[in-house]
């Protein structure tokens, strides 16, 4: 658990749309990342103003390396770009960002990119903006099983801070997590952490998604009722 984290609800989102998005309006699926670059920025932006202390992007998986070589190569440029460009902005503004995943198949250059804005942002306090890139839950969980054997303490709680350091980073559990879209699975994203999360699929494309979109996702999530198995209040009387 980190103890660095604000209270509030913990979202993840599945960012999914942009190569459809694209395709849709005749421009090329590097159109479609770009403008997805920029859903970025507004959905962080709002989100603090949601109630929301931890936003966990879907921004690459490690299944995405089977995409054609151009398109990986312009989704890491962005990336490096976006952390260029933001990490100055996410300092002033008290946004503390985190890449989670693996390192070792990055360019040194973006790893060096990475390391500098998670050390330029480490105090902010007003979110905890946490992007996966080259990122599988089954991968991580089977590597923290391979160290877990090493500690002391046999508990969930201890398995929980294992694959934290695997990750590169630990967060709370997932309150709320969102694909948009229109697809419905969780595509290997967050699968510990998701075990009790409130899940809500919508067909708005990634690139189209604002602060609209995630004040509905997050007032659905409200009207829910989350007992994690237990019986309601209401039943059980």
């Amino acid at each position: 658990m980190d103890s660095q984290k604000p209270a509030g609800l913990h979202v993840a989102i599945i960012t999914d749309g942009n190569g459809r998005w694209a395709r849709a309006r005749g421009l090329p699926r590097t159109a479609g990342h770009r403008a997805g670059a920029e859903a970025v920025r507004r959905i962080v932006k709002a989100a603090p103003e949601m109630d929301v202390a931890t936003l966990t992007l879907f921004a690459f998986s490690s299944a995405n390396w089977q995409r054609p070589q151009a398109e990986v190569a312009n989704l890491m440029r962005l990336l490096h770009e976006y952390l260029l460009a933001e990490t100055t902005s996410c300092a002033a503004h008290g946004i503390r960002l985190s890449i989670i995943g693996r390192r070792d198949r990055i360019s040194r250059g973006l790893r060096e990119a990475i390391e500098a804005a998670e050390s330029a942002t480490a105090l902010g306090r007003a979110l905890h903006l946490r992007i996966a890139v080259d990122y599988s839950a089954r991968e991580a969980i089977f590597r923290a099983a391979c160290r877990f054997y090493k500690v002391t303490e046999l508990s969930r709680n201890e398995f929980a801070r294992v694959l934290g350091e695997v990750n590169h980073d630990g967060a709370a559990d997932v309150d709320l997590l969102i694909r948009t879209g229109g697809e419905q699975r969780l595509s290997d994203f967050l699968l510990w952490e998701s075990a009790y999360a409130e899940l809500v699929f919508t067909r708005r494309m990634w690139p189209d998604f604002d602060a609209a979109d995630l004040a509905a996702a997050v007032g659905e999530f409200r009207a829910r009722a989350r007992t994690f198995g237990r019986v309601p209040d209401a039943a059980a009387s």
